[in-house]
């Protein structure tokens, strides 16, 4: 039998804890992994040359510009989980919410702002939720996300996301909820870890400001609600990100490639989960 083939997309000077035990775990289930560092400079020609001997490539970096060798790798004919088409809707903060409304999955009320401030202006003012949580359409690790208390906070903070960027994205507004993130991390259509993620010294608790980590129950409300949203986004290896409003459950955002770093006993784990089902994904059709 003919041994598989794995690419994996990572970025960094060297490789990190996922990667030192993707190896590790690959070596004993006689897997082979071909390594795509996009931290070094890798032109076309060499990226094509790696993956001619993939089966698949698995994209294990949150990093923005893992999207694009993602879409490469596509166009040079060969499969990615998750494919960067499926981030359409989870990429875009606006089009995520506009997605859940369509499929009435529970979200935080937001509105597209517009980039003329008169407008967007007077857009807030009828919103009418202060303090108000702004947001750019793109951005990772609660970057280009803020809290505005006021008008004249929120022009502040939008005028900053305008300069700071390398180009003037649209802004989202959404209501602030007071509570921690829940994140539920899956694998196919597998839960495979629930974290409480909370920050006693700050509203945000996504991204790297959470500093404590328990566990928590999934409720018969919240397993529909994550059936929904794994139905609506179709991203094998995801991590939903929830609040609580009024002790009723709220999706905030869907994460592709999420860490894995929430406690470290799990770790292993779930490198391994993921190691598994990659190989069945193209165990199928190979």
């Amino acid at each position: 039998m003919k041994r598989k083939v794995i690419g994996v997309i990572y970025s960094g000077n060297s490789f990190g804890k996922d990667e030192k035990i993707l190896l590790e775990l690959a070596k004993n289930k006689k897997v082979e992994l071909i390594m795509i560092n996009i931290f070094k400079n890798i032109d076309e020609d060499e990226l094509e040359e790696k993956i001619k001997k993939c089966d698949i490539i698995y994209n294990n970096t949150a990093e923005d510009f893992s999207i694009e060798i993602a879409k490469t790798i596509e166009v040079l004919g060969k499969k990615v989980i998750d494919s960067p088409e499926d981030f359409y809707f989870t990429e875009d903060k606006w089009m995520f919410f506009m997605k859940c409304r369509e499929n009435k999955i529970p979200t935080p009320e937001t509105i597209l702002l517009s980039e003329n401030w008169g407008i967007a202006k007077k857009q807030l003012k009828d919103f009418k939720h202060w303090p108000v949580i702004l947001k750019r359409i793109s951005g990772t690790m609660g970057e280009y996300v803020d809290m505005a208390k006021n008008v004249e906070h929120a022009e502040k903070i939008i005028l900053r996301f305008w300069q700071k960027g390398s180009e003037k994205l649209p802004i989202i507004a959404q209501e602030f909820i007071k509570s921690p993130s829940y994140r539920v991390t899956l694998i196919g259509d597998k839960i495979v870890q629930t974290a409480l993620k909370q920050n006693k010294k700050g509203w945000k608790a996504t991204g790297n400001y959470a500093k404590t980590f328990d566990k928590f129950s999934i409720d018969k409300k919240l397993e529909k609600i994550i059936k929904k949203v794994m139905k609506t986004v179709k991203i094998n290896i995801c991590g939903i990100d929830l609040l609580k409003k009024n002790d009723e459950w709220v999706v905030l955002e869907v994460n592709s490639e999420p860490g894995f770093d929430f406690f470290e006993n799990e770790r292993e784990m779930l490198v391994e989960e993921t190691l598994d089902f990659k190989s069945f994904q193209f165990s199928l059709s190979g």
